[in-house]
């Protein structure tokens, strides 16, 4: 029981990041700068780290495995932000 609930946990936590990464880069590509652009990256960088350090910092709480843990947070920021991407791409297209 404790892997399911790591699982869920990881995914929902890096699931809630890649949406904050996802707002940021919305308002970034609406502002039509490349520093805007750069800045956003930056603040990718920063949301991966904090949600990673977050898991890290509450990996010795008994109900949650730390390594399914940040595997799945890991996993849920990686495949939300590409299908995000993919979104936003074939809306440029479109």
């Amino acid at each position: 029981m404790t892997y399911v609930i790591s699982v869920l946990a990881g995914l929902v936590w890096g699931f809630l990041a890649a949406l904050l990464n996802a707002f940021v880069t919305k308002k970034c590509i609406a502002k039509q700068s490349t520093n805007a652009i750069m800045a956003s990256n930056l603040i990718h960088m920063l949301v991966d780290v904090a949600a990673l350090a977050a898991v890290f910092l509450v990996r010795n709480v008994p109900w949650l495995n730390f390594a399914v843990t940040i595997v799945a947070t890991a996993a849920a920021l990686s495949i939300t932000t590409i299908v995000f991407t993919f979104k936003l791409a074939a809306k440029k297209e479109d």
